[in-house]
C-alpha cells in the first residue's frame, strides 16, 4: 500500500522541464565565468586620471556647495569644463604636476602590461577617397589654385574611390611598424617619405609637422569649427567646402578634410583637432614634409590598432594599396606607372583589372618585387618626357653614381652633368670643388651651404645630425631640440622626469630594457641602458643627442642591497637614439643578488650638467 502511495507522488520530469534545468545551467556556468573575470580585473592597478580629472574632481565639489539648487553633475561637470578652457597653462601647472607625480609612481610600481593584439577578420578604418573625390569633384577653379599653392594639388587627380579591404588587410597582417617595412613576396620592403611622395605626390622634405601645443594658441579655431572632445565634423568641413570662396578659411577647412578623411584618419569619425596646431597661419603649409608625417601617423596608428588599443585602423591605408600595386609586378601587368605621383595612375578600372589579375595568379603576394629606384634615385618630374634630358653615368671614389649636381649662385640654379667619358679625373676634381650643396641634414633645421668637398667633414661636427625617438613602436626622427619636444608632448607619460643635482629613484623590470629619463629644465632626454650577461646586469647612462655634442653630463648611478653599496660616478656619452646592446667605455656591473623578490632592479641616481666640458675630461 505504501509502495503505490510512492508512486503516485513521485513525478516524472517531462522533456520541458530538462530542457529548463540545462538552460539554467548554462546561465550558472556563464555567470561565475563573468564573476571571476570581474574579479581578475580588480587585480591590475588602474591607470592614473590626467590632469583634467583632477581639477574636475575638485571643481565639482566647490561647485555642488556653493550651488546646492543644482542637482546631478551634468551641471557642475559643464561648468568645470567651461572652466578649464579659460584656464592658462600657469592656472593649469599644479593640476599637471600632480597627475606626472602620480604617473610616475604608477610607473615605478605597477606591474607591466602585456597588449593583448588584435585578430580580425573584417577591417574597419575612416579612411575614405571617395569622400575626399566627391568634394574635390566640387571644387571650383580659384580654389583648385588655392590647394595646388599649399601643396596638395596632387590630390586633385585623385581617381580612385574606394579600398581594398581585402588587401588593405593583408598588408596590415605584413607590416612591420618597427622597421616601418613590409613583408612580402620573401623580402623587406623599407618605406620612406620618398615612397609617400611617389606615390601620393606629397611633399618629403621641409619643416616637421607638429600637431601639439598650448592649447590657448587654437581657442578661436577650436570654437570656430565647434570642435568637441571627439574632434571637427567632417560633415561641418564638407558644408564649408561647398561654399564658392577660396581664401585661408578654405585653406584651412580643406587641409583638415584630406587628413581626417585620406591622408591622416583616426580611429574616430571626426577629425582630430589637434591638426589646427600647425594650420595657425596658412602661409607656410606648403613647407611642411608631408611625406613624413603621413608615414609617421601611419605607423603610429597601425601600431595602435595591433596593441588593441582601438577597433578601427587609422592612416593612409590608401597608400598602402598604390605603394602594393607600384612595387609587387604581377605577370603580364606592368605595375610601374608612366605618371608621376603615381595617384593619378589608378583608377576604378585599372584597380579592377589589377584585382582580376591577382585572382587569377592565386592571390596577394605572388607576383614579383619590381626592382625600381626610389624617388632619390628615379628620374626627376620636371625632365618626365624631355628627350634632351641629361644621361645618366657612372663616377668613381668620390662621386657617388647621382649624376645631378645642383649648383647655386649668383642668386640662379646651374645643374652640373658629370659624363665620366667626357671628362678625365682632373676636371671632375675641379669642377667638383666648386659644387656648393646644402647640408644634408637641412629638413632638421641646418642651413649651411657647403663645399662639396667638405661635406663630410661638417656632416661630423653638425649639431642638426638626426636623433631617432628612443621608444621602438615610435619613428619619429628629427633633431635633438625637435625630440624633446616631441618626447614631452607625445609620450610624457613613458619616461620619468627628473631635475639636475638632484636624486632620484627608479626600478628596472626583469624585461626593461632601458628608461627614458627627461630634463625638466631643458627638456633634454637621458637613457638608463641595462644589459643582461650570465654575471649580473650592465646599467649606464647616456645622454641622447648627436655624437658630436659639446654638452657634457656627469652622473652617479648606485646600487644598494642590505649592507653592500655599488657605484658609478661616470661622464654620459652622447649616443643619438638607443641602440640594443650597446655598451659604453663605462658601465656598472650588478650581481643578480641585487635584485629584489620580485625581480626589479633599485636605482638611485643624479645627473650634473656642464656646458662644453674640455675634451680631455675624464
Amino acid at each position: 500500500m505504501s509502495f503505490g502511495i510512492a508512486l503516485r507522488g513521485y513525478h516524472v520530469p517531462s522533456e520541458r522541464d530538462v530542457s529548463v534545468e540545462k538552460t539554467n545551467a548554462k546561465e550558472n556556468i556563464v555567470l561565475e565565468g563573468k564573476r571571476k573575470r570581474k574579479k581578475e580585473k580588480q587585480v591590475t592597478t588602474p591607470r592614473p586620471a590626467c590632469s583634467w580629472v583632477y581639477f574636475s574632481r575638485d571643481f565639482i565639489k566647490e561647485y555642488s556647495a556653493s550651488h546646492p539648487e543644482s542637482s546631478g553633475l551634468k551641471a557642475a561637470t559643464k561648468a568645470a569644463s567651461d572652466a578649464w578652457k579659460c584656464m592658462n597653462l600657469e592656472d593649469k601647472a599644479k593640476y599637471t604636476r600632480r597627475a606626472r607625480e602620480v604617473w610616475d609612481n604608477y610607473l615605478t610600481t605597477a606591474p607591466t602590461r602585456t597588449p593583448n593584439p588584435r585578430k580580425q577578420a573584417k577591417l574597419v578604418t575612416r579612411c575614405s577617397p571617395g569622400r575626399l573625390f566627391n568634394v574635390i569633384q566640387g571644387l571650383t577653379p580659384e580654389q583648385k589654385a588655392a590647394v595646388k599653392n599649399m601643396g596638395f594639388g596632387s590630390l586633385l587627380d585623385l581617381r580612385c574611390r574606394t579600398l581594398r579591404r581585402s588587401l588593405c588587410l593583408w598588408l596590415l597582417e605584413r607590416f612591420n611598424t618597427e622597421q616601418s617595412s613590409l613583408e612580402i613576396c620573401g623580402e623587406c620592403i623599407p618605406l620612406t617619405p620618398k615612397d609617400v611622395e611617389l606615390v601620393m605626390g606629397l611633399a618629403a622634405s621641409g619643416k616637421d609637422v607638429v600637431n601639439s601645443g598650448p592649447d590657448d594658441l587654437i581657442v578661436d579655431l577650436r570654437n570656430s569649427y565647434n570642435a568637441t572632445n571627439h574632434g571637427i565634423s567632417v560633415r561641418l568641413l564638407e558644408e564649408r567646402l561647398a561654399a564658392p570662396e577660396a581664401g585661408e578659411d578654405f585653406k584651412r577647412s580643406f587641409v583638415l578634410y584630406a587628413l581626417g578623411t585620406l591622408l591622416s584618419p583616426t580611429a574616430r569619425l571626426d577629425v582630430s583637432p589637434s591638426f589646427l596646431h600647425f594650420l595657425t597661419s596658412m602661409d607656410v603649409v606648403h613647407q611642411y614634409n608631408w611625406g613624413k608625417f603621413l608615414l609617421d601617423r601611419l605607423v603610429c596608428e597601425v601600431s595602435r590598432f595591433r596593441q588593441g588599443k582601438q577597433r578601427a585602423v587609422g592612416g593612409c591605408l590608401l597608400f598602402l594599396q598604390l605603394f602594393y600595386y607600384e612595387s609587387i609586378s604581377v605577370e603580364g601587368h606592368v605595375s610601374l606607372s608612366p605618371a608621376v605621383p603615381c595617384l593619378s595612375s589608378w583608377g576604378e578600372d585599372e584597380i579592377t583589372e589589377r584585382e582580376k589579375r591577382e585572382r587569377e595568379l592565386g592571390g596577394y603576394g605572388c607576383g614579383e618585387v619590381v626592382c625600381k629606384e626610389r624617388c632619390h634615385n628615379l628620374e626627376s618630374c620636371e625632365y618626365k618626357g624631355q628627350p634632351d634630358r641629361p644621361p645618366a653615368c657612372n663616377l668613381h671614389n668620390s662621386i657617388e653614381h647621382d649624376s645631378l649636381l645642383e649648383q647655386k649662385g649668383n642668386q640662379e640654379s646651374m645643374l652640373v652633368y658629370l659624363r665620366s667619358k667626357d671628362i678625365v679625373c682632373g676636371d671632375i676634381e675641379l669642377v667638383v670643388e666648386s659644387v656648393k650643396i646644402p647640408c644634408q641634414n637641412r629638413e632638421f633645421g641646418c642651413d649651411e651651404i657647403l663645399d662639396f668637398m667638405k661635406n663630410n667633414d661638417h656632416k661630423e661636427s653638425c649639431m642638426y645630425a638626426p636623433c631617432p625617438c628612443p621608444l621602438p613602436d615610435c619613428n619619429f626622427v628629427s633633431s635633438s631640440g625637435q625630440l624633446s619636444l616631441h618626447f614631452s608632448s607625445k609620450h610624457w607619460d613613458c619616461g620619468r622626469r627628473f631635475r639636475y643635482n638632484t636624486p632620484l629613484t627608479v626600478f628596472l623590470g626583469v624585461n626593461e630594457k632601458f628608461l627614458v629619463l627627461q630634463a625638466e629644465e631643458d627638456g633634454a632626454l637621458f637613457l638608463l641602458n641595462k644589459v643582461t650577461e650570465s654575471i649580473g646586469n650592465i646599467v649606464m647612462i647616456v645622454s641622447n643627442k648627436p655624437s658630436c655634442s659639446k654638452e657634457r653630463y656627469m652622473y652617479d648611478l648606485v646600487s644598494e642591497q642590505g649592507s653592500s653599496c655599488l657605484r658609478l660616478k661616470s661622464v654620459a656619452e652622447n649616443v643619438p637614439g638607443w641602440v640594443e646592446g650597446f655598451v659604453p667605455m663605462d658601465f656598472l656591473i650588478i650581481p643578480f643578488r641585487f635584485l629584489s623578490s620580485s625581480g626589479q632592479l633599485k636605482l638611485d641616481l643624479c645627473i650634473q650638467k656642464f656646458s662644453e666640458v674640455s675634451a680631455d675630461h675624464p
